[in-house]
């Protein structure tokens, strides 16, 4: 029987030792660059402020925080989605919605000295308060804001655009109106499409303004006893009213005040300045948010089932947008610009596949994979859009 060699192991042998100090040295590494990716997130998320949203009030309701880049952690400890805004009198400086029950979001602001207001989760909750101290950085960048005079243009043609679409929401509202006067179900039903079309391009500018846009446009949820809370009014509600209990009975009231509101919507959009630097951010917002909540959830339009119509609608402004900045991105970064084109055309290819000769189809009809595309697409076109302040140094 041979004997085996005293002298260098089996090949074998070698080949499993230098294996398991391979294998100990990738533990190693990636042990440490977890502990590396962790400390990060730390760091991170330390300076975080967290607000709990409590049924009728958020902890805490009173905040300072200096002047710059600050992260929010809104705790949703309701029993109810909510949503929490931070705003500058009437306007809308950062927000974000339906945080659902139990989970938390984060929202990131860059904010500017000044005493802001918060919300506190039900419209009807009383609201916080923000204040934001000055720091030498703050001063330093204000002395430092680029020439407004390459963005007169742009924003003229956008002032232009709010009035052309604030007259179609009015004509679309008044058309509503006529057929829930009339008790035509049939009719108002096809009529509501083309209004919520209207105001879905207004939104990104609309939303800016709060207590306005909450009255036309906010949802059962945020209310204390949700549909017959009498405060629930606008569109939702008779959205809820057509679609829900098959009636125009009672719906009147609610149109006269949409009518009344879409007109006094006009009017606040064309007073109010809008600085070069909210521009993109308003669109770019409402993208996020329909990346992040509205594709996936489908509660936007949650008796009608009319979203996807409403998406195009956010896109087209969208578009509209980045078509008055072109010329500036052009020059200052046209692989920027290539790359919003991209995203745009692959969220409305990806819309345009559920569409029909009659119309997108219903929501509740499209897959969760198909939402899912659909909040992809969105998200990079909202991370897109979100270069374009830097690249034209806003």
């Amino acid at each position: 029987m041979p004997t085996p060699a005293s002298g260098t192991p089996p090949r074998a042998m070698r080949w499993a030792v230098a294996g398991s100090v391979i294998v100990m040295i990738a533990a190693g590494a990636l042990f440490y660059y977890a502990s590396q990716v962790a400390a990060a997130k730390r760091k991170a998320h330390s300076s975080e402020i967290t607000v709990t949203i409590h049924p009728h009030s958020c902890e805490p309701d009173s905040l300072s925080v200096p002047a710059g880049f600050n992260s929010f952690r809104i705790v949703n400890a309701s029993e109810r989605a909510v949503e929490w805004e931070i705003l500058d009198g009437v306007l809308v400086v950062e927000e974000r919605e339906n945080i659902a029950p139990g989970l938390s979001q984060v929202i990131n602001a860059t904010l500017a000295p000044g005493d802001y207001a918060i919300t506190c989760g039900l419209l009807s909750n009383p609201r916080g308060t923000l204040h934001v101290t000055p720091t030498a950085q703050s001063q330093a960048s204000a002395k430092a804001l680029p020439s407004l005079v390459a963005y007169i243009g742009p924003l003229s043609e956008f002032r232009v655009y709010l009035n052309s679409q604030g007259n179609a929401l009015i004509t679309a509202v008044d058309a509503l109106s006529q057929a829930i006067a009339t008790g035509d179900l049939a009719q108002a039903r096809a009529l509501y499409l083309p209004a919520r079309e209207a105001y879905q391009r207004l939104a990104p500018a609309a939303q800016r303004l709060a207590e306005l846009d909450n009255a036309i446009n906010a949802r059962a949820d945020y209310f204390e006893k949700r549909e017959q809370d009498p405060g629930f009014g606008g569109f939702h509600r008779i959205e809820y009213g057509l679609f829900s209990q098959s009636s125009t009975q009672g719906l009147g009231v609610f149109a006269q005040q949409l009518h009344a509101n879409a007109v006094l919507l006009k009017q606040q959009l064309l007073a109010q300045s809008l600085p070069p630097g909210q521009l993109v951010s308003i669109v770019a917002r409402t993208l996020h948010n329909l990346a992040d909540t509205r594709a996936g959830s489908g509660e936007e339009e949650r008796y009608s089932h009319i979203d996807l119509s409403g998406f195009a609608a956010n896109l087209q402004t969208t578009r509209k947008v980045v078509d008055l900045l072109r010329p500036l991105l052009a020059k200052n970064n046209a692989e920027l610009l290539q790359r919003i084109d991209t995203a745009s055309t692959a969220l409305e290819a990806e819309l345009n596949s559920l569409k029909t000769p009659q119309g997108y189809i219903t929501y509740d009809t499209v897959s969760d994979l198909r939402r899912q595309a659909i909040s992809n697409k969105a998200k990079a076109l909202a991370d897109a859009l979100d270069g374009i302040d830097p690249a034209l140094g806003l």
